[in-house]
């Protein structure tokens, strides 16, 4: 038996959990095959399979990682990020400015035009991503309050979570793997996150109050200077100014990476200032709020399926889209305007670890049901198909 493997074009993007289970299986099986044909090729050393398995887990959840490291390194040694490196004006100005400039400069404003193609849909998943998951997390954070299960601040943390806009890449690339239609998901990702500048801190001040520690006219004027002027004037680079264009077209493939590393700086920043003033959860704390929100993301991914099922049956490209449009909730956007809001608020570390437990949760559920997700995608449409030719 050849060890050659036939190669197989998979599109870089699309990559999550099922994929890795896939290549684990063919990594346990292969040398089973190999022993029976060859005595020679032996499987792989023991410490070599678990450093794989290690880059593995790594490459699937990347940012969770980095993230996770910088956050044990702040918890190591709080005043650097707290004090020393100038957060107040390089995390909460500088790396946020940074990245919604290149935001401005990457989104396709001409896909707007094809928000009136499917308007009910649209609306549907706007309406429930921000709406529905927002008010049933709201519901149900509140309740786990009330029992003395979380505390307030990793309880406000959920609800700021379930208020954020949709991702991008990631719907994208999960509806993509699903046999979803690519067009809706571009669309409604980019115009959630456009509407969310504004929506966003309006239902998070709405759910939790307007606190002492909170302004609502500071809030959206350092909002608009460092959100929304910053995505104005990307715009005017990316469609009126040749130099730009042209830098946006060569460069566009980093822009991800650049953003990544603003992010995670900021993040850092987050939790040197939360360790230095004190966190008011305890490690129990955080482990129940973990499993709370998978109980909630499978929650809503279940009501959003079930109402897509009713509301478009006989559209099954757009069901796929919508299970993930309607329940995913974006890292890129949320860590900023945590950090914009709840800048002086020492619990603003507790507000942003329910978002950095959701972003990668939803990729891991996504990866899961996406296979099943497509082959029932396939089977409704050959349904309606078959339905069609025989009227």
């Amino acid at each position: 038996m050849s060890n050659e493997r036939t190669p197989i074009n998979i599109n870089t993007s699309v990559v999550g959990v099922s994929v890795h289970a896939l290549h684990s299986l063919e990594n346990n099986l292969n040398p089973v095959q190999e022993n029976a044909a060859s005595d020679n090729n032996a499987s792989p050393p023991l410490h070599k399979r678990i450093w794989s398995k290690c880059q593995s887990i790594y490459g699937t959840h990347s940012f969770l990682s980095k993230a996770l490291i910088l956050i044990l390194i702040a918890f190591a040694y709080p005043p650097l990020g707290a004090t020393y490196l100038a957060p107040q004006i390089t995390a909460t100005w500088i790396a946020v400015i940074f990245i919604f400039v290149l935001a401005g400069m990457g989104i396709k404003t001409e896909e707007f035009a094809k928000a009136f193609q499917r308007l009910p849909f649209n609306l549907f998943v706007q309406l429930f991503n921000f709406g529905v998951v927002s008010s049933i997390v709201f519901g149900f954070s509140r309740l786990m309050v009330s029992v003395n299960a979380l505390t307030q601040s990793l309880a406000d943390g959920m609800t700021i979570c379930a208020s954020l806009p949709i991702t991008i890449n990631m719907v994208l690339v999960l509806t993509k793997s699903a046999g979803g239609d690519e067009a809706s998901a571009i669309f409604n990702a980019a115009f959630g996150n456009l509407v969310g500048i504004f929506l966003s801190p309006a239902l998070i001040l709405g759910y939790l109050g307007v606190t002492g520690e909170v302004n609502m006219g500071q809030v959206f004027f350092k909002l608009g200077l460092r959100v929304v002027l910053p995505i104005f004037i990307g715009q005017i680079l990316q469609h009126f100014v040749p130099p730009a264009k042209e830098f946006v077209k060569q460069y566009k493939k980093y822009f991800k990476t650049a953003q990544e590393c603003c992010l995670l700086f900021i993040i850092y920043t987050v939790f040197c200032k939360t360790f230095l003033q004190g966190m008011e959860a305890g490690v129990g704390q955080i482990f129940l709020m973990i499993a709370l929100q998978f109980f909630m993301l499978c929650v809503v991914m279940v009501l959003a399926w079930t109402c897509l099922r009713v509301l478009f049956r006989n559209e099954p490209k757009l069901q796929a889209m919508g299970l993930f449009g309607c329940t995913h909730k974006t890292v890129a956007m949320g860590v900023p305007l945590i950090n914009a809001i709840y800048e002086s608020n020492p619990m603003v570390g507790l507000y942003t670890l329910p978002l950095l437990i959701w972003h990668p949760m939803q990729l891991v559920i996504g990866s899961f049901v996406a296979p099943y997700v497509a082959a029932y995608v396939k089977r409704r449409e050959e349904e309606i198909s078959s339905a069609l030719q025989e009227e």
